[in-house]
């Protein structure tokens, strides 16, 4: 690659990296790609991108997000295969990325792990553009105001003034972004689009091959059946927690041996 000029002093590597995943879990699901450019202090760089086997199926929902299928990837090395090598690449460097402190990082550091490998951010620098983007650009109401409408909101937090403030943003909005819908029953659908997988409201239980599975952490995966039978205390937990009322009645009914039933796309 040409050099790169990114404005700043490097003391050592900066290596921007990037995963695709077979899901969202960072405990159960696998790395399937991983890119990562690296900017040497005298701004010459490198970039290396490697498809790996994640030695479980590839779930058609992540699929359709990064266009990577199982056949793609069946004859490609494991993480374990090449995780020493990716060790040495990343040693002394400092990382950069898109939401790498919440995800991308997390993921790493659990496949090294997997692989008998201590990754520690130990004496590295990290930054993340999505920090950085949304510190500068703030979601709050105000924010909007001034970039759709070009005015103050000088009563902030006045519900008079927050309400009018948001009718001249969406009416902004609607001039301003040609692809919206003209009707109340698709912007509500566009505005609440979500995981068809989804059985509750916040995915907490999903579809997988017509069954209802559970949806988040360690058990993620795992048939909503099997759970009542040799895990009843997790949907206990999410009963007496503060989760969702939707999914507190599916975890009820399960201990009760009632599952949801998915319609078919007809019914």
């Amino acid at each position: 690659m040409e050099k790169i000029n990114l404005g700043i002093q490097l003391q050592k590597p900066l290596a921007f990296f990037d995963l695709e995943t077979t899901g969202t879990n960072v405990f159960s699901d696998r790395i399937v790609e991983i890119s990562v450019v690296k900017v040497f202090p005298d701004g010459s760089s490198e970039v290396k991108t490697r498809r790996l086997n994640p030695e479980k199926p590839i779930p058609p929902e992540a699929t359709a997000i990064h266009g990577i299928k199982d056949e793609d990837v069946k004859n490609e090395p494991t993480f374990k295969a090449v995780s020493s090598s990716l060790f040495r690449y990343l040693e002394n460097c400092d990382l950069a990325g898109y939401n790498i402190q919440r995800f991308d990082i997390v993921m790493l550091m659990e496949e090294f792990k997997r692989s008998g490998l201590n990754f520690s951010l130990e004496g590295r620098y990290v930054i993340d553009a999505q920090t950085i983007y949304h510190k500068h650009e703030p979601r709050t109401l105000s924010a909007a105001y001034k970039y759709f409408c070009g005015k103050n909101l000088d009563d902030a937090h006045s519900a008079e003034a927050d309400t009018m403030a948001t009718l001249e943003i969406f009416t902004s909005q609607l001039g301003r972004y040609e692809d919206l819908p003209r009707d109340a029953e698709s912007l509500h659908q566009y505005c609440n689009q979500r995981d068809p997988s989804w059985i509750d409201a916040f995915g907490k239980f999903r579809w997988k091959d017509g069954e209802p599975t559970i949806g988040f952490g360690r058990n993620e995966g795992i048939p909503l059946k099997t759970i009542a039978v040799s895990n009843p205390e997790f949907l206990k937990w999410i009963i007496s927690a503060n989760f969702p009322a939707d999914a507190v009645e599916i975890a009820k009914n399960a201990l009760k041996g009632v599952f949801p039933v998915k319609k078919n796309e007809d019914g």
